[in-house]
């Protein structure tokens, strides 16, 4: 499919990611993909909260895509948006969640991807001494992940961010010693300091791509996808319904066409050791 091949592509950032995403673009859109950073995205919010984030990522992500567009005045624009907290199941697990949004104006498509990832190193501590920092440092992969230190959780007040050198920490963190009783410690989440969430982010794009070359089998627009998911496999041993996935629901955007494909995970009976019957 040739509907991308040798367009330009603007990715919306100012936090490196392009460095992931350029290449996976590039090699299965063909496309010629370029990071915009005249669009200040940290003015939609910030992870380390000196400016609060008031769009839902789902919105988020749209209007740093549109605006990179509009500036650039190319009709092709991806952009991410990405948010930390608790796993919406497991939670006392810390997790990262990403939205990635391809937007093709020439061709009025909007293509977006999700994930989930518990592959993440997003943690914050107080500490009081240089063993509490250096135990925190070592348990979140500094300095290969950067850490930003503060005066106190959420204060926007002596904030230091992007520390990626041990000299820098230590003294960033004898300089607010001097000053409080103790120093607020976190990851710095920014794509370009957090390898951790690069990766994941190009994981995505790889999804979002494989997502743009699905096309419709009714109309052959592309971003023909997962919408839904049907459980109920039947357990190998009793043969009742289980949480196993049964089949996906497949539908396109344009012209509404559905599909549903059963055994996705090529497999037509779940272990019983999964079945609410057989192990309850």
């Amino acid at each position: 499919m040739d509907l991308f091949k040798g367009r330009k592509l603007v990715i919306t950032t100012k936090h490196g990611k392009g460095s992931v995403l350029n290449p996976i673009l590039e090699r299965l859109l063909g496309v010629k993909a370029f990071e915009y950073k005249g669009f200040d995205t940290d003015s939609l919010g910030t992870f380390s909260g000196e400016l609060e984030r008031k769009l839902p990522p789902l919105e988020a992500v749209k209007a740093k895509c549109l605006k990179g567009m509009d500036d650039t005045g190319i009709d092709l624009g991806i952009a991410n948006e990405g948010s930390f907290g608790p796993h919406p199941s497991l939670y006392f697990m810390p997790c990262n969640e990403e939205f990635l949004c391809l937007i093709d104006r020439k061709n009025s498509l909007e293509i977006l991807v999700r994930d989930i990832s518990l592959e993440t190193n997003y943690d914050s501590v107080d500490v009081i001494s240089i063993d509490e920092l250096s135990d925190f440092a070592e348990r979140v992969g500094f300095p290969g992940h950067a850490l930003i230190l503060r005066k106190s959780k959420g204060s926007p007040d002596d904030i230091f961010k992007g520390i990626q050198s041990r000299k820098e920490l230590e003294m960033v963190f004898s300089q607010l010693k001097n000053k409080y009783a103790s120093v607020h410690v976190e990851t710095d989440m920014r794509a370009m300091y957090n390898p951790s969430r690069l990766t994941f982010i190009g994981k995505l794009g790889e999804k979002l791509a494989k997502k743009a070359l699905s096309q419709c089998p009714k109309c052959s627009t592309p971003g023909f996808s997962i919408t839904g998911i049907n459980r109920g496999l039947p357990c190998a041993y009793c043969g009742k319904p289980t949480q196993g996935i049964l089949s996906h629901f497949l539908s396109c955007q344009k012209c509404g066409y559905k599909e549903e494909k059963f055994y996705p995970e090529n497999k037509n009976e779940e272990d019983p050791m999964y079945c609410d019957y057989c192990n309850p």
